[in-house]
């Protein structure tokens, strides 16, 4: 599978969908490490088009491989099938990726934003091969804290008010990996907003009942599952931000303090969520820390 520029890969066909992942890849024969990438969007939106610019510069300057992965998205499956998605995406990179790329399955960074940077942290824990180096923006180490699981007052406040209706009414049946179109696109953010504006994510992308069903949710929580066998980790988080708490990531690198786990907390200050608002050199040096990070782990 020798590649130079991206090549499209169906790693898994489930529900009669077929989930994909592009791989970047210079030309040439070595075996070199790989970037994992994983996009955000509350596991409802988004797709694995939305490779950050700064994440390709780090592919072409340091012959590193990418990797930008689809899932399925939530409402149509739920957490645990997600999560089964992301498990075979390694595999993937361990088997036919490691024998045909080639890639080297002993070398592998996962990068992800927002619930890009939960699954992220959640590969610290919950897949194989094992990556060697972690680095999630703006992400959270729980999926039952009380900012998901109680009505937003940002959301209710900055977006209409939805009934469920309204939420639902617009969005296809299918199961997808991506929105199909720009209408499905919308039709999906509504939905979040849905869910946000009423506490409701939760129960309804994990299909737990965090008020009933916590130690179901525990292995799906990262933050619940570190040890000092975790990897190497970075944190990147605006004080500002309204959709995902600066917190979250504060509590994480707390528990990575706590079972003496190597990581940093990289704060960009007044940033909202996607550090934006802010002058972008700040951003420009948060994201020259990540890619320092990541080169000095997998070497």
């Amino acid at each position: 599978m020798e590649t130079s520029g991206r090549a499209t890969v169906v790693y898994r066909r489930a529900a009669g969908c077929e989930i994909a992942l592009d791989l970047y890849r210079p030309a040439g024969e070595a075996r070199i490490p790989v970037v994992v990438w994983i996009h955000g969007g509350a596991l409802i939106m988004g797709s694995r088009a939305t490779v950050p610019g700064h994440l390709l510069d780090v592919y072409q300057e340091r012959g590193f491989a990418l990797i930008s992965l689809d899932y399925r998205l939530a409402p149509q499956v739920q957490l645990p099938a997600i999560v089964s998605d992301v498990q075979a995406a390694f595999r993937w990179i361990g088997d036919d990726g490691a024998a045909l790329a080639p890639l080297d399955p002993g070398r592998i960074a996962v990068v992800g934003a927002s619930a890009g940077g939960y699954l992220a942290l959640l590969a610290g824990c919950a897949v194989e091969p094992k990556p060697r180096v972690l680095v999630a923006y703006y992400g959270y180490g729980d999926v039952d804290s009380d900012w998901y699981t109680t009505p937003s007052e940002h959301y209710r406040r900055v977006v209409p008010l939805y009934s469920r209706e309204q939420a639902l009414g617009d969005l296809a049946d299918g199961v997808v990996a991506s929105p199909p179109d720009q209408a499905q696109a919308e039709a999906r953010r509504r939905y979040y907003h849905y869910l946000r504006q009423n506490g409701l994510w939760t129960r309804e992308v994990t299909g737990v009942d965090p008020a009933r069903g916590r130690a179901a949710l525990d292995p799906f929580c990262p933050i619940r599952n570190v040890s000092p066998a975790y990897p190497p980790t970075m944190l990147l988080h605006g004080t500002a931000d309204t959709d995902v708490p600066y917190q979250c990531s504060v509590e994480m690198a707390h528990e990575l303090d706590r079972h003496s786990v190597e990581h940093d907390l990289v704060t960009v200050p007044d940033a909202e969520h996607g550090l934006v608002g802010v002058d972008p050199v700040l951003v420009a040096s948060a994201n020259a820390r990540a890619h320092a990070f990541i080169a000095d782990h997998l070497g």
